[in-house]
């Protein structure tokens, strides 16, 4: 059931045309403007830093941004459409999915990169290297932030699958698909300046991002999110009642 929520548009994303006149470039770089409109993510934002997308933020169609994330990122244009179908029906109004990492829509503004919440994410990446676990720590905390303070809070099941490939986004980006790993260096600096991070030597994969993959890297993260740890470390159960052992 999982995998036919994340892939129920795959085949009629399969004959979807990408546009041959996308000019973006991972190494030029312009802010937005005054007038330019930016949204709560942040891969979306830095497409169109990057002009992947048209600069002004508006008119995300279907096709430019299929176009925008093959040009980019080098994403099969099946996953590129099943993602755009997918954000657009999952979190309309995001509470605290990791990637956002802004402010949930109930406290106002959520297109606004938030320092204050990036820092409270942050802090579960405890390596220079994030893997998995670290980042799924931080979908979990930021979960349990937004769960306990907004009185609106809404998180699906179809929430969750979206919020999965959000969180394994930076792997995917940046990563290693493969190990599930990640330089923290490149993740900071992508989410701080909403920019590739091509400076730090970062550059477009050459395989391209298909389906499988990110279903691969969203199964390390949902594995990851689990808190029930495994029970052979040579403990006795006991009764919660009356602590006897068996």
């Amino acid at each position: 059931m999982k995998s036919a929520i994340i892939f129920t548009t795959f085949t009629a994303a399969l004959g979807f045309r990408i546009p041959q006149n996308t000019l973006g470039s991972a190494s030029q770089w312009e802010a937005p403007g005054e007038n330019d409109f930016r949204g709560p993510c942040p891969m979306m934002n830095t497409l169109a830093n990057h002009k992947f997308l048209p600069h002004d933020g508006k008119n995300l169609t279907k096709e430019v941004v299929v176009a925008g994330l093959a040009a980019a990122l080098n994403f099969d244009p099946a996953l590129g459409s099943l993602m755009f179908d997918m954000a657009v029906i999952a979190n309309p109004q995001p509470n605290a999915t990791f990637f956002t990492l802004r402010s949930d829509a109930f406290f106002g503004n959520n297109h606004i990169f938030n320092q204050t919440i990036f820092d409270q994410a942050r802090a579960y990446w405890t390596e220079p290297i994030i893997d998995a676990q670290q980042l799924a720590n931080s979908k979990l905390a930021r979960q349990i932030e937004s769960r306990a303070y907004n009185p609106e809070y809404t998180f699906t099941a179809m929430t969750e699958e979206f919020s999965l490939g959000e969180v394994a986004a930076p792997i995917i980006a940046f990563g290693d698909m493969d190990a599930g790993t990640v330089n923290r260096t490149l993740v900071e600096y992508f989410f701080e300046n909403e920019r590739f991070p091509t400076e730090l030597g970062w550059s477009r994969r050459d395989d391209v991002v298909t389906q499988e993959g990110v279903q691969k890297v969203a199964g390390m993260i949902r594995e990851a999110t689990s808190l029930i740890t495994a029970s052979d470390r040579g403990l006795r159960v006991r009764d919660s009642h009356f602590g006897a052992s068996f």
